[in-house]
């Protein structure tokens, strides 16, 4: 699947909160880091993340644009509430093998009523 295609397809299942599907398309070996947060190593860890985010606030991706440079696929996104964000996806063998995610969590937390870290 060319980065591109994939990427439609990652949205796809991210905004139908189905986790089990969207981690079928990283590497086992993966890397999800979003600067946020900390790394998320592998397929199974990047399922779980997935698992108890879309657990805890309800979150959809509208593609602004994606764009494609050889093995890596670019999204820039929005969502309802305002939100925007980016990511960076390296794609090797038709899997993400590593994303990169830019966002603002702090704005993130307040659209959520979600508590923000104590650290």
């Amino acid at each position: 699947m060319e980065p591109k295609e994939l990427i439609k397809k990652w949205v796809s299942l991210f905004d139908e909160g189905n986790a089990n599907e969207l981690a079928e398309l990283y590497h086992v070996d993966a890397i999800n880091h979003q600067v946020a947060n900390a790394p998320i190593h592998g397929k199974d860890a990047i399922r779980n993340m997935f698992l108890s985010e879309f657990d805890t606030a309800d979150m959809t991706c509208i593609v602004e644009n994606i764009f494609e440079d050889g093995k890596w696929a670019i999204l820039e996104w929005k969502d309802p509430l305002g939100l925007r964000g980016c990511g960076f996806f390296k794609i090797e063998n038709g899997k993400i093998k590593l994303q990169r995610g830019y966002w603002d969590k702090l704005s993130f937390l307040r659209m959520h009523n979600l508590p923000f870290p104590t650290k």
